[in-house]
């Protein structure tokens, strides 16, 4: 692996190259000036696996050498290194993520070696990954043609009570079983979809999957909601109350038996109708949920328009919140206007056991994430919840 430094600060920049000397990396070329850097990148940039970057130099600061290392297609790993505030060095860490670069994290100054050795280990979990937009994306025909051949599938994540650790319901996260591609992720289709007029055959394909297995669950143990994630496309069709009751109907479940998520990831056209559609499912005793809180266009006006019943606080302010004061901040302004409102939070993106104790102890309702379990096909549940039951007393 070849490694580039790039510091105005002589000290800080032979510190770094010597600590990474002793962890075995020895392609280590130090640049003081940062302009020097982005000439030898333009010249032989694929040369370079993994870049730690200042933020504060003169002349030009880390945000323009990220802006440049995007314009160059740098497509190694980018470390961001600074003496500066938490909140500017995570700001930093956000915006090269948003440009697409695989940013492995950030470290403080002075650098420690162990924090150092830490973040280097990610390095070995990301061997030939490619960048999402590399991915390979599918047109309408083929998608068209998925959903007529049922190639979609259901899977499943469980949300669990915090105070219980009982299992309270399942998000359903559509994937595509592609014939030669294998298992294709939505954020691959679920655009096309919109842009091409299918997320309502994509959205009635999902929601009969799920309500087909939470009928079979309701038969063969507990009774647990899904929960199936709904396009503001969706929302624009009249009908869609009246076709989701049909749904439920057939399968013969209950309408408290659903909560559709909606993620108001891009502004509604037509908010009017939207606004129609969501009363009218609420009428109908099906669960709403705020998905994403705090993200995109999921905000407060959507709290105060929309009959919510339920608020999913979005990953991002989740994870790391026991310890992060400017996260725990917003957690916990947003756990308290939900209770306010009456309504059930459910915390995404639980991946260790710090953030279930800090929400176990912040009276946070539900919990969803990799600490508690990944998304499976239906056939896996059982074994899960077999697993979980026999864990969860130890929580």
């Amino acid at each position: 692996m070849t490694v580039l430094i790039v510091d105005d600060d002589p000290f800080a920049l032979k510190l770094l190259a010597r600590q990474l000397a002793h962890l075995g990396y020895a392609e280590v070329i130090a640049h003081e000036y940062p302009g020097e850097a982005l000439r030898a990148l333009g010249h032989d940039g694929h040369a370079i696996d993994l870049i730690f970057c200042d933020l504060q130099m003169p002349g030009v600061d880390g945000v323009e050498f990220v802006r440049h290392l995007v314009q160059l297609g740098y497509a190694g790993s980018l470390v961001l290194v600074s003496g500066e505030d938490e909140r500017i060095l995570e700001t930093a860490e956000r915006l090269a993520r948003a440009h697409r670069l695989d940013v492995l994290g950030a470290l403080h100054k002075p650098v420690s070696p162990t924090g150092l050795r830490a973040l280097l280990e990610r390095c070995t979990e990301r061997p030939g990954k490619p960048r999402l937009d590399e991915r390979k994306r599918y047109g309408p025909d083929e998608l068209r043609a998925a959903i007529a051949q049922g190639e979609l599938m259901a899977y499943y994540q469980p949300k669990v009570e915090l105070a219980t650790g009982a299992l309270a319901g399942l998000e359903t996260l559509v994937r595509w079983a592609h014939p030669t591609d294998g298992l294709v992720f939505p954020d691959q289709f679920v655009a096309t979809a919109e842009e091409h007029g299918l997320i309502d055959e994509l959205t009635r394909a999902v929601l009969g999957a799920a309500l087909r297995d939470a009928r079979r669950w309701r038969d063969g143990g507990p009774a647990v909601h899904v929960a199936v994630n709904v396009s503001m496309d969706n929302l624009t069709a009249l009908g869609f109350p009246d076709a989701v009751a049909a749904a439920l109907a057939e399968a013969g479940l209950a309408a408290q038996s659903l909560v559709l998520e909606v993620t108001e990831s891009r502004l509604m056209q037509d908010r009017l109708a939207a606004l129609d559609v969501l009363t009218r499912l609420r009428l109908k005793r099906i669960g709403l949920s705020i998905d994403d809180f705090g993200t995109g266009h999921s905000s407060l006006a959507q709290l105060r328009d929309i009959p919510f019943d339920e608020l999913k606080i979005d990953r991002s302010f989740v994870h790391g919140a026991g310890q992060n004061p400017s996260l725990r901040a917003i957690f916990e302004a947003s756990l308290g206007m939900a209770r306010q409102l009456g309504m059930k939070t459910v915390a995404e993106g639980v991946e260790d056991r710090a953030d279930w104790d800090f929400l176990r102890a912040a009276g946070c309702d539900l919990a969803q994430g990799w600490f508690i379990a990944r998304p499976m096909p239906a056939e896996d549940l059982p074994a899960w919840l077999a697993a979980w039951e026999a864990r969860r007393d130890a929580l």
